[in-house]
């Protein structure tokens, strides 16, 4: 693990981290739960490409620091931050990304579904996309926010787990635009705010939802602050019927955001990320969300601190911040 992260600096950043999410308010901790509940983990920016994956073809478990925390929760979902092919031609952009198929076992380890809607999973051509999809199909290792077609890439991936059914979805918006998924083409989910309202409220009307999570790959790169663009949409989306929000893409983490009941966190940060070295870009978060069926009851935010090798390690056993129904700010909780 890079350097010695002190519980005071640590307490910092919490604190900055709850200081974006609002004013403080009263709690009404020990509020009775609508039943049935379910957790959720979420991890941001996942590559499994260069030191990353040396460690998986050695053997190693490039997430076995967080495993537990993992382990714990329901429903586990990454963003895919390259694609897992040993096919295709690189494209013509300065960073590409293509990690070895004995990367899906150990997601399969710790994941339930990945999003593939990102700028990266197209980095290899259709051919090594489709082949991505595959692997993943035979591991039944799910994916959402990609596919063989446009309706398949829009398609909300419907997670049952204890009497509540849950529909993720996952779109890209960062440009250009050419791995977007067509009629008969394989590829991403592209934002279209009219078309994300429309899925949306289909999760609910025709999949009968009781729970949505978009997951959104947007914003600016290194920007802590999500832009004018990521908060308009963020909200449309709540609007429109999503319980919270999920971004990720800048490479650092960004605010958390309170809106009509619903957190946005707009943007988690690397996770599995080898090649930076910035405090900023080496620290991510994992977001538990434990859920009702009205929505986030409570959520607990784990810091993630990136080393030289991009693994992450847990920044300390007690550095996390968490929130519940009835507050209108999280506390620092450990």
């Amino acid at each position: 693990m890079r350097g010695d992260t002190s519980s005071c600096a640590i307490r910092r950043f919490l604190v900055a981290v709850l200081l974006c999410f609002g004013v403080v308010g009263g709690a009404t901790a020990g509020a009775k739960l609508d039943d049935p509940t379910v957790s959720l983990a979420f991890v941001g920016d996942i590559m499994l490409d260069g030191i990353p994956g040396d460690t998986v073809k050695g053997e190693r478990d490039p997430f076995a620091h967080f495993a537990r925390i993992l382990d714990a929760a329901d429903i586990r979902i990454g963003n895919l931050e390259c694609v897992i092919a040993s096919e295709g031609r690189a494209e013509r952009k300065p960073f590409t990304f293509r990690a070895d198929p004995r990367t899906v076992n150990v997601l399969k380890g710790h994941f339930t579904a990945l999003s593939l809607a990102n700028n990266h999973t197209g980095d290899f051509g259709r051919a090594a996309f489709s082949e991505m999809l595959n692997l993943l199909e035979v591991q039944k290792l799910s994916y959402f926010g990609g596919g063989r077609n446009l309706a398949e890439a829009h398609a909300p991936l419907l997670i049952e787990r204890n009497g509540l059914k849950i529909a993720i979805l996952g779109y890209n918006e960062i440009f250009p635009r050419s791995f977007e998924a067509n009629h008969d083409t394989p590829g991403l989910a592209w934002s279209e705010d009219e078309q994300v309202i429309t899925d949306i409220q289909n999760a609910r009307k025709v999949h009968h939802a009781d729970l949505v999570i978009p997951f959104m790959h947007w914003g600016l790169e290194h920007e802590p602050h999500a832009s004018a663009r990521q908060r308009r949409l963020a909200r449309t989306m709540i609007d429109a019927g999503a319980n919270a929000v999920i971004g990720g893409h800048p490479h650092v983490t960004q605010d958390i955001e309170q809106y009509k009941g619903s957190p946005i966190f707009y943007s988690l940060g690397n996770f599995v990320f080898d090649g930076f070295k910035d405090e900023d870009n080496i620290t991510g978060w994992l977001i538990r969300l434990e859920m009702d069926r009205k929505g986030v009851h409570r959520w607990q935010l784990y810091v993630a601190h990136i080393d030289h090798q991009g693994i992450p390690h847990p920044a300390s056993p007690k550095a996390r911040s968490c929130w519940q129904r009835g507050q209108r700010v999280g506390a620092i909780c450990g």
